[in-house]
């Protein structure tokens, strides 16, 4: 399957047919209401050159009615639009008159009874609703079809929209051409007829959570018919009416933000809006991570399918987002997959009905979603393999590493060349793996090691394998928990094994509940997506695997440390340029991908995005043309340029003294793992589209013609900024986010003492990928010095120990490195950027010959330089 984030720049809109054959310009929407007073005709000046509309689409939201009465029409005696029922309208010599329609024979009439025929137009609603859906689900939620009451009780009661339908959340609605015939004709009715159709409509949409918009009334002709005296009135003679026949056009939209009091106990946001309509179905966010061709896209395929493979890596396909991946069997970004559990139930595409992310929704509720970013494991995109590890922060990581793979060779970080990267020079897939495996010891994140290609390995490879394996987890105090599966799996694992799941709970939940602290074990599963090995075991781990607890904004440092933390915080992954999709209108609507860090946000919410560069500047349009990249995995400029002295001095103003620094936006549409809802949790990934307040405008200067500099579009979102909600203190004071120049990040090892001071590195913090300068490397006092100031207090005036002193030292000092702590300040050289005070960075050196590229220093940061 595509990205999660994957978006369509042309979703399905509502387009009038009245535009058809003529310039499409935007109509503003009208609002009436036909039934409050005289319906009068459009003022649209093209309208009264319409007189016929294309035929009705077969499919889309377009819905031609000829009323949506519940009961039969009365018999006209004269129908001047009579004739265009039958379709012969083309086919009549002009200025012929038109026959009188057969006395006594109705225009249209229904067997059915009114609870029927309104059950039967509410579904066909629905539908029309779905089709302008970028993304609706075939099984969501359950139809709820309005109870009429007695034919002479009052229906506006009716009207008052019910909760939103789930699903609906992204229609742009459904055009209901009112009074018109299959084949386009105007046919017509009257003002009371229309009246009725509209209060039907009204109450067809209400039970779904829409709302009903008055497009356009037409006048198409006129009509007679003969009122019969009843029982109950004076006697005389029948009475002949006359009427004008109107067509409408009417526009049903999803209500989002209903101002209704919240009877449930709801909290309500800054803007008064019901916090309801977030999923509760809870979610373990996993990174795949590994070397290349250890198989994790291949398993994944497996895993999410519910196909073993064939051996030539045909369950991975539909992972791969870019044909070159395809060519090159070489994952070179993150693809997202989304597989439920519901008791021991897997929920993936092998399941019927099921063929979408909003269908393993549905499934899954009260159950569990399983979050997969797949990431690269060649050395040449480290980035991404970072940008998954420690951009998403990932609640699990599973660590693959192929049971095959000894003597293969892959091209070093620093020595790639040629298109098929053949070296001199070169790393081992197991050196790579090991790679892999010591960052994330490293990061100290819950870890999970597949060994996958089982069935291709030799018995002694495979024993040297895990030797090495356990004996790096057991190095740091963690304990490694070798699983193998009690069952005979077969070729299609549609149910998590009981056996697997109790060993599952009692090898590992147990263990990790005992000690209280997820590091503590380490599950290894040997698996193969082609023989099926291990696949239940795996499922079962993912089905039992604990969540970590909702995170809040003091997770990394208390109160009295950082006191001006936003209310909510969204981290920016990727981001789409998009329009308004319930507007006829190109305004801009950018939609932003990554995951809510702590907080809750929901549509109609006002927010800040940022840091944007002050004066629209960012290195992307500060690097001159043909500048060269100084390194492997680094692009930034050299210290000498005048790019970094420019960029330099305009890191050091203060963030209070930037205007534009943060925009100000409006929360309008938010998807939670591709469904659509209106409120995003903490802790939960998905995607927000907002409209900003205002539009800055650029400020092109032409004083630097050596730089590359077009004009960019207004508030350039990128990568690595963050979506916050500011507290309501901030909010009284007027206080914004701080932006910062640079930062200090404290490291628990000694070997970030190699770093030179002045020296370029990357670093990595949250979705942030910067270009940082070291600027200075300190050691910290640690226990053992201040043991050994006490020790020189009592010095030895005759020189007793003098002799001992060079014996000692080397040894005093490798204690004192293994106990020591360093801070390390650096500064931003692009831009600035938000960092949260007490979040986890790591460091990475380019261009280290025979090295994967993941060697790295991970500290936490400190201190924020502003």
């Amino acid at each position: 399957m595509a990205s999660i984030f994957t978006f369509d720049h042309n979703p399905p809109r509502v387009n009038s047919p009245w535009k058809s054959g003529q310039d499409a310009v935007k109509r503003p929407q009208v609002e009436r209401s036909v039934s409050t007073g005289a319906a009068v005709e459009s003022g649209h000046p093209s309208d009264s050159q319409v007189d016929r509309l294309e035929a009705e689409p077969q499919d889309g939201p377009i819905e031609y009615k000829l009323h949506l009465l519940l009961r039969p029409r009365r018999t006209y005696e004269t129908m001047s639009t009579t004739l265009a029922v039958s379709g012969s309208q083309a086919s009549r010599p002009p200025g012929d008159p038109k026959p009188a329609k057969p006395h006594g024979l109705p225009l249209a009439s229904s067997n059915q009874t009114r609870q029927n025929r309104l059950q039967h137009l509410t579904t066909q609603l629905l539908w029309r609703l779905q089709q302008s859906s970028p993304y609706h689900s075939s099984a969501r939620g359950e139809l709820i079809i309005p109870k009429l009451p007695d034919d002479h009780a009052e229906l506006s009661a009716l009207e008052k929209p019910a909760k939103l339908l789930p699903g609906l959340e992204e229609s742009n609605g459904a055009l209901y051409e009112i009074g018109v015939a299959d084949d386009g004709t105007f046919v017509g009715l009257t003002k009371e007829e229309m009246d009725e159709s509209m209060t039907t409509l009204k109450i067809m949409a209400a039970s779904l959570g829409c709302r009903v918009e008055v497009q356009r009334m037409k006048a198409v002709g006129t009509c007679e018919w003969i009122n019969s005296p009843d029982a109950s009135s004076k006697p005389g003679k029948p009475q002949l009416h006359h009427e004008d026949l109107w067509v409408a056009e009417a526009l049903v939209m999803p209500i989002l933000n209903p101002q209704s009091r919240s009877s449930n106990g709801s909290s309500r946001g800054a803007n008064g809006h019901l916090r309801r309509g977030a999923s509760t179905t809870e979610q373990l966010r996993v990174s795949l991570t590994g070397p290349t061709t250890s198989g994790k896209t291949t398993l994944l395929g497996t895993i999410s399918n519910g196909l073993l493979d064939n051996g030539r890596g045909s369950s991975r396909i539909n992972l791969l987002r870019h044909r070159h991946e395809v060519a090159s069997g070489r994952t070179s970004s993150i693809a997202q997959e989304l597989v439920g559990y519901q008791g021991q139930s897997i929920l993936n595409y092998s399941v019927d009905n099921i063929n979408a992310w909003p269908d393993i929704h549905d499934r899954a509720e009260n159950g569990r979603l399983v979050f997969f970013l797949d990431s690269a494991g060649h050395p040449r995109y480290q980035r991404t393999t970072l940008r998954a590890l420690v951009g998403w922060a990932p609640h699990w990581t599973l660590l693959c590493i192929a049971a095959n793979d000894d003597s293969s060779v892959h091209p070093s970080a620093h020595s790639l060349s040629g298109a098929d990267g053949a070296m001199s020079v070169g790393i081992t897939a197991m050196d790579l793996a090991m790679a892999h495996l010591d960052l994330c010891l490293k990061l100290e994140m819950p870890l999970a090691i597949l060994i996958t290609k089982t069935e291709l390995a030799q018995r002694a490879s495979l024993k040297d394998k895990l030797n090495t394996v356990l004996t790096k987890v057991k190095a740091t105090g963690r304990i490694p928990k070798l699983l193998t599966s009690p069952v005979c799996e077969g070729d299609n694992v549609a149910e998590v094994p009981e056996a697997d799941l109790r060993k599952v709970q009692a090898e590992v939940i147990n263990a990790i509940g005992a000690s209280g602290d997820a590091l503590t074990i380490v599950p290894i599963v040997l698996t193969s997506a082609v023989k099926g090995m291990g696949i239940g075991l795996t499922h079962a781990l993912l089905r039992s695997l604990p969540v970590p607890p909702t995170p809040t904004a003091r997770d990394f440092v208390p109160l009295a440390l950082n006191p001006e933390q936003p209310d909510a915080l969204f981290h920016i992954d990727e981001v789409f340029e998009m329009s308004l999709s319930r507007t006829q209108s190109n305004e801009s609507a950018p939609v932003v991908t990554g995951y809510l860090r702590f907080g809750r946000l929901s549509i109609g919410d006002k927010v800040v995005l940022g840091p944007f560069p002050a004066d629209e500047e960012d290195a992307g349009y500060l690097v001159p043309k043909d500048h060269p990249s100084p390194g492997y995995g680094l692009s930034i400029p050299h210290p000498s340029s005048a790019v970094f002295a420019r960029l330099s001095a305009r890191n050091r103003h203060s963030a209070s003294r930037i205007d534009g620094e943060w925009r100000t936006a409006t929360i309008v549409n938010i998807r939670e793992l591709r469904l659509p809802v209106q409120t995003i949790e903490a802790g939960q990934a998905g995607s927000i589209q907002v409209v900003f307040d205002e539009s800055v405008d650029d400020d092109m200067s032409d004083d630097d013609t050596l730089f590359e500099r077009p004009r960019a579009p207004i508030a350039r979102i990128r990568k690595g900024q963050v979506l916050a909600m500011p507290s309501q203190h901030m909010i009284e004071t007027g206080l914004s986010l701080q932006a910062s120049n640079g930062f200090t990040a404290s490291f628990k090892t000694s070997d970030v003492k190699s770093l030179v001071v002045g020296s370029l590195v990357n670093a990595y913090v949250g979705m942030i990928r910067a270009a940082v300068r070291v600027l200075r490397v300190t050691r910290q006092r640690s226990n053992w010095d201040q043991r050994k100031v006490v020790s020189e207090d009592n010095e030895d005036i005759f020189g007793m120990h003098d002799h001992l002193e060079l014996e000692r030292t080397k040894s005093e000092a490798d204690l004192g490195d293994y106990d020591a702590e360093y801070h390390v300040s650096l500064e931003l050289l692009t831009n600035r950027e938000w960092i949260e005070l007490g979040s986890r960075v790591v460091l990475l050196e380019g261009g280290i010959k025979d090295k994967s590229g993941l060697e790295g220093y991970v500290g936490k940061v400190i201190e924020i330089a502003e």
